[in-house]
């Protein structure tokens, strides 16, 4: 038992709590942000450190024995989702001091953002199908309000479009919960896990499997489920849309990960196909929706699109190679999709717009922050030695390994694809001549000094580091993603983790 599997969750509840108690101080509402991230980091650095030393961690809340009591577990994988997410609050934490104003922190910004953030760490540390439906169920509440804030027409009208189809995909995950406990009588994974396989109508385990697979992927937004994306997540503050782009489709990634390789591996043939076309189809629409557009978050935002089908395309592997590139694949992804959110930001604030025709001079007058952006877009189109070039390049060894030449060979001309929409970026913004009309600061307001700036600055430096460390240095966290891998296509650890010796 590991009393601290519950820090992740209970960190950002006290934060959210005390954040919305002195919600008139802007002052501490920030200092309680950047606190109670911090905090959070600190205690998954714990965790992670009982996790290298002694496996898979397992919490029974109420000393209630699973399956019976809510259980928290972390194994690998979700001990390096939850590390991530840690980071991702620090540094946007960071960012929104800045990029967040007063209005919209005294309707409750920062504790609408802790409470996401638990319910995404809820949503990774659960051993519970049920639970994994409600903390959806708050990191959906938190996000529509979050994309809500402002009132301005483009935000609601985004808002509406992310919670109507959200809800829906609530619905269909529902229906499967109840179909799956009709079938087993339980909820508990692990359990599920045991039970499933003496289901004797295979098929209904099937249907239900392409139900979950419905649900989750809509959350995760891969073909033909993805239109509610690039519908709203480019209308919020940049902070909201880096979180959002960078951390709340990964949380429907993992769900597939963890259902597809714990609890429905009964006809991998039939249900990984599907799994393999759809990330295949997920890259190619959500490319080809990128470089379609010539708005700096849309762009990025059906490159959230093209990548989670990446993912799904090493989970369609189901291999250890393939999941490990996955989850790789993940991990960079967060890093490099939240930085370029976040330099996009700044460039509006430079410019004074999102649109790439009324966008240039970047380069000429910032070039430190044309630097940083193209470490993060190299990164995304997966050049070497950056983050995203050891992602890809898993995924290809995997995909070669087991002779799908075609499908490897769609990865390769995304990757491309993509370096077209960030060269597209490039000539426009960053290289581009200096428009007719620019905010006056333009040119003068430099990104560290007086202004503010150089709190934007900061998470988008360590990000850009990140990347760079991982790419010269990506064994360790290879090593760790394949154990994670290993893991997941063992379940029986998983299994006698939670439940005990069967």
């Amino acid at each position: 038992m590991n009393g601290m599997l519950v820090l992740p969750i209970a960190i950002p509840l006290i934060t959210a709590t005390l954040a919305l108690l002195f919600r008139k101080s802007s002052y501490l509402q920030r200092l309680f942000g950047l606190l109670g991230m911090g905090a959070l980091l600190v205690s998954v650095i714990l965790i992670f450190r009982d996790v290298q030393a002694d496996g898979i961690q397992v919490l029974q809340l109420g000393n209630w024995a699973a399956p019976f009591g809510i259980t928290l577990v972390v194994d690998m994988l979700a001990m390096l989702m939850i590390g991530i997410t840690a980071i991702m609050g620090v540094v946007i934490a960071i960012y929104s001091i800045y990029d967040i104003d007063r209005e919209r922190e005294q309707f409750g910004y920062y504790p609408l953002l802790h409470i996401l953030v638990m319910g995404v760490n809820g949503s990774f540390l659960t051993g519970d199908i049920f639970n994994l439906y409600v903390w959806f169920e708050v990191m959906l509440i938190a996000s529509f309000i979050l994309l809500a804030l402002g009132n301005s027409k483009n935000q609601l009208q985004g808002a509406l479009k992310y919670v109507f189809i959200n809800l829906f995909s609530s619905l269909v995950f529902l229906f499967g919960v109840a179909m799956l406990y009709g079938m087993t009588g339980t909820l508990n994974m692990a359990d599920l896990a045991v039970r499933l396989p003496e289901v004797e109508n295979t098929g209904l385990v099937t249907t239900v499997a392409m139900i979950f697979m419905v649900s989750f992927g809509i959350k995760a937004a891969v073909f033909p489920l993805f239109f509610w994306l690039p519908a709203s997540y480019h209308t919020p503050p940049v902070a909201i849309s880096a979180i959002f782009g960078g951390l709340l489709t990964k949380v429907g990634v993992y769900a597939l990960i963890r259902v597809f390789t714990l609890l429905f591996t009964h006809d991998t043939g039939y249900t990984h196909t599907i799994l393999l076309w759809v990330g295949g189809f997920t890259m190619v629409i959500g490319v080809l929706g990128a470089a379609s557009h010539v708005e700096f978050r849309k762009i990025l935002s059906f490159h959230i699109v093209s990548q989670i089908g990446y993912m799904i395309m090493g989970l369609a592997f189901n291999t250890a190679m393939g999941i490990m590139g996955a989850i790789f694949y993940v991990l960079h992804n967060i890093l490099a999709k939240s930085n370029l959110f976040l330099i996009s930001g700044i460039a509006q604030r430079l410019l004074g717009t999102f649109e790439l025709k009324k966008m240039g001079g970047l380069y000429k007058h910032y070039p430190f922050l044309a630097v940083m952006f193209l470490i993060s877009a190299f990164a995304l189109a997966g050049f070497p030695p950056l983050s995203g070039f050891w992602a890809k390049l898993s995924l290809v060894k995997a995909g070669l390994s087991i002779e799908l030449y075609v499908i490897t060979g769609v990865a390769i001309l995304v990757g491309l694809l993509t370096l077209f929409s960030m060269t597209k970026i490039w000539l426009s913004a960053f290289w581009g001549a200096v428009p007719e009309e620019v905010p006056d600061h333009f040119g003068k307001q430099p990104l560290f000094g007086a202004g503010g700036l150089h709190i934007l600055m900061i998470p988008v430096m360590i990000i850009a580091g990140l990347i760079i460390l991982v790419g010269l240095n990506a064994q360790p966290l290879l090593e760790l993603c394949m154990t994670a891998a290993e893991q997941l296509l063992n379940p029986s650890v998983y299994i006698e983790a939670v439940l005990g010796p069967q």
